[in-house]
C-alpha cells in the first residue's frame, strides 16, 4: 500500500498529453489551449464613445455654454469629423471619437435647440471616452497554454479575428461495472441485489472532467466475461473498472488484467475511503480499478482519475478548486489513512454531511466539498481550513 501522494505522482508520470488539434473557436469550449495566444489588436482598437451624447472639447464646456452641432457620428465607419472649441458632434455608443474632441456629454445632460445644445452639467476631459487599448494592449497574452477555454475566452479570441484555436486532444473513456449483486436500474430487483449506481456516477464525473464516454457495460463475476469487456474497453484512452479490485474470492479484476498482459503500477492506496484502488495500463490505455462502494469510487476518481484526464487533455492545472472555509464542528481523523470528509460548503462554512462511510451515497449527494485530514489530525470548530470543491 502506497501513500496518496506517491499514487498521484506515479499516475501522472505515466500519463502523456494527447496530440493537439485545431478547432473552430465555437467548438473549443471546455478544451485547453495547446499554445500561448497574444493579442494582435488593442481593445478597443480606437478611441470611442461610451455613451449616446455629444463629443466636445471639455475646456469649452462650462455649465450653460452653447455649442454648435456640426455633424453626426454613428457607430460604424469613421466620418473623420473634427471638433473645435464651441462646436460639438452628435455621437452614439461605440462610435469613433472625432478629432479634437476629448469628452462626451450624455444626451440627458444637454438641451437640444435645433443646431445648438446647451450644456447642463460640468464636463471633464476623458469623460465617457473609451481610450484605445484601455482594456487590452497589443501583444498582451490573452490565453495561456494549458488554460481552459471558457465562453468569454471565445469572445476574446474572436475579437482578435481568430476563427480557430489549437487545443489538446479529446479523451475517450469506457466504464465497466462488476458484481453479481448489481441490478440494472429499471429492472426488477431480486433478493440480495442492489441497483448499480456507480456507472451513472462515473459517467457524470467523466463528462464533467471533459472526457467522452464511449461505452458503459456491466459484467457479472465471471472471468471470461470480464476479460472480453476489458479487451473492448482498452480501445479507449481511459478504462474505469468499478468493483472487483479488493482481495475477496470474487474480486477478479487484478487477475483478469494480468492475463491480458497489463502493467499494474498501483494496487491499494492509503486513502479513506478508497483503499482498494488499482492503476495500470494495457498498451496505450490507462486502466483505473475503483472500489465498488460509491463514495470510495467518487473520492478515488476526483483524486486520481480526474487529474489524469486533465493531463491527457493538456491542462496546466490538474487540481480541484480549493477555497478557505470556517469549520462548523470539531473533527478528528483517528484512522491510519488520510481521510476525505464529505461535507457542505455554504456561506463560507464547512460542515460534514451524513455518515462518513464508503457506502453512504445520500450524504455524498448532499455534499459539495471535501476536507482532507491527515492521519491523527484534529480540528476545532471555528478553525479556517482549505476544502476542495467540485460543483
Amino acid at each position: 500500500m502506497i501513500s496518496e501522494g506517491e499514487a498521484r505522482s506515479k499516475i501522472l508520470e505515466t500519463i502523456r498529453p494527447l496530440p493537439s488539434r485545431r478547432l473552430s473557436i465555437t467548438r473549443a469550449l471546455g478544451c485547453f489551449a495547446a499554445e500561448d495566444y497574444f493579442s494582435s489588436l488593442p481593445l478597443p482598437n480606437f478611441d470611442n464613445s461610451a455613451m449616446d451624447g455629444y463629443a466636445v472639447v471639455a475646456s469649452s464646456c462650462s455649465k450653460g455654454e452653447r455649442l454648435r452641432v456640426i455633424g453626426e457620428q454613428p457607430a460604424g465607419g469613421d466620418r473623420h469629423l473634427r471638433v473645435l472649441a464651441g462646436e460639438t458632434v452628435r455621437i452614439f455608443t461605440g462610435a469613433p471619437m472625432p478629432d479634437g474632441a476629448d469628452a462626451v456629454v450624455m444626451q440627458e445632460d444637454v438641451t437640444r435647440n435645433g443646431d445648438e445644445i446647451v450644456i447642463n452639467a460640468n464636463v471633464e476631459a476623458g469623460e465617457f471616452v473609451r481610450r484605445r487599448g484601455c482594456d487590452l494592449a497589443e501583444g498582451q497574452k490573452i490565453l495561456a497554454k494549458g488554460e481552459r477555454i471558457r465562453a468569454a475566452t471565445t469572445a476574446l479570441l474572436a475579437s482578435q479575428g481568430l476563427a480557430e484555436v489549437i487545443v489538446g486532444g479529446h479523451v475517450n473513456a469506457a466504464i465497466i461495472s462488476t458484481g453479481d449483486e448489481l441490478a440494472k436500474p429499471g429492472e426488477k430487483i431480486a433478493p440480495g441485489q442492489i441497483y448499480e449506481s456507480n456507472s451513472a456516477l462515473l459517467d457524470a464525473l467523466l463528462q464533467r472532467s471533459g472526457a467522452i464516454v464511449k461505452a458503459v457495460e456491466h459484467c457479472p463475476d465471471k472471468r471470461e466475461s470480464l476479460i472480453d469487456a476489458i479487451k473492448r474497453g482498452t480501445k479507449n484512452h481511459i478504462l474505469i473498472i468499478s468493483g472487483g479490485v479488493s482481495v475477496g474470492e470474487h474480486d477478479l479484476v487484478k487477475d483478469a488484467l494480468h492475463e491480458l498482459g497489463a502493467k499494474i503500477d498501483i494496487w491499494r492506496v492509503a486513502i479513506k475511503p478508497g483503499k482498494p484502488f488499482l492503476f495500470g495500463s494495457i498498451g496505450a490505455c490507462a486502466v483505473f480499478g475503483l472500489p465498488g462502494n460509491p463514495v470510495s469510487a467518487f473520492v478515488t476518481f476526483v483524486q486520481f482519475v480526474r487529474p489524469a484526464i486533465l493531463k491527457l487533455m493538456g491542462a496546466a492545472n490538474l487540481d480541484l478548486p480549493q477555497v478557505p472555509a470556517k469549520l462548523a464542528v470539531d473533527l478528528t481523523n483517528d484512522s491510519d489513512r488520510v481521510h476525505y470528509i464529505r461535507g457542505r460548503l455554504e456561506d463560507g462554512k464547512f460542515a460534514a454531511v451524513g455518515r462518513q462511510e464508503s457506502h453512504a451515497l445520500f450524504g455524498l449527494s448532499q455534499s459539495n466539498a471535501l476536507l482532507r485530514m491527515d492521519v491523527g489530525e484534529s480540528l476545532r470548530a471555528g478553525e479556517i481550513v482549505d476544502v476542495q470543491t467540485w460543483e
